[in-house]
C-alpha cells in the first residue's frame, strides 16, 4: 500500500509521461493533490511553441478559443486512457474528469472525481 505522497508522485509521473507521449511534450512542472475523493493535477508550461504562436498571432479571443477547443477535444479523446492510468495508481474508479487550460500562463488543471478516496498508509516519520 502506498502513502498519499507516493500516490501523488505516481500520478505526476504517469500524467507527465502521458503528456509527453500524447501531446508531444511534457509539462515544465507538475503537482498532484489528493483531497479525499478529489485528485487535482496542476501542470505548468504545457503549451507547445506552435500553440504559443497561435495565441499570439490570431485575434486574442479567436486564438484562445481555438486552443481551448483543441485541448478539450484531445482530453476527451484521451479520457479512457487517463481513467485507466488514474484507476491503476489510486485503486479508485474515476467518476468524472474536468479540465481547463490558461492560454496566457500555459497552466493546465485536471480534476478527477473518484468514487471513493484512495486507501493510503501513513507515512513513516523520522
Amino acid at each position: 500500500m502506498k502513502t498519499q505522497g507516493e500516490i501523488e508522485a505516481a500520478v505526476c509521473e504517469g500524467i507527465s509521461r502521458f503528456e509527453q507521449e500524447y501531446m508531444g511534450r511534457g509539462p515544465k512542472d507538475i503537482h498532484a493533490h489528493l483531497l479525499g475523493d478529489l485528485l487535482v493535477v496542476r501542470l505548468r508550461g504545457v503549451l507547445t511553441a506552435a500553440e504559443q504562436q497561435l495565441v499570439k498571432t490570431l485575434p486574442s479571443d479567436k486564438g484562445r478559443g481555438l486552443l481551448k477547443q483543441v485541448r478539450t477535444q484531445l482530453m476527451e479523446t484521451a479520457r479512457p486512457a487517463l481513467e485507466i492510468l488514474i484507476e491503476g495508481i489510486t485503486g479508485s474508479k474515476v467518476v468524472s474528469l474536468h479540465h481547463d487550460i490558461s492560454t496566457i500562463t500555459g497552466e493546465e488543471v485536471v480534476l478527477f472525481a473518484l468514487d471513493v478516496p484512495p486507501v493510503a498508509r501513513e507515512a513513516k516519520r523520522g
